[in-house]
């Protein structure tokens, strides 16, 4: 129970990074980069470059080359899946 409370402490604190260095759409933070998530409506997401050796992160990549190849207009990374399943994989990134 405490390592399921410790892993939702840090996906909030990730998600209230990503959402203050979000303020321009336009703009990410050096050691930061854009990913979009979202089935009808996606919401823009602020995240470490550090997230990009994770294995379940790279297994998002994975899918959305598959779905979208190299082609992502809205400006960002376009991860296929539910924003719910995106904040359970995050939550359990560590931040190195």
């Amino acid at each position: 129970m405490a390592i399921l409370q410790k892993s939702i402490m840090n996906a909030k604190r990730i998600l209230r990074r990503s959402s203050l260095h979000a303020y321009h759409a336009s703009e990410v933070p050096k050691g930061y980069f854009a990913v979009y998530v979202g089935e009808s409506q996606k919401k823009r997401f602020t995240l470490p470059i550090s997230f990009l050796n994770q294995p379940s992160f790279q297994g998002l990549l994975r899918k959305a080359e598959e779905e979208f190849g190299f082609n992502h207009p809205m400006g960002g990374l376009t991860l296929p899946c539910r924003e719910d399943t995106f904040i359970d994989i995050i939550s359990g990134l560590s931040l190195s």
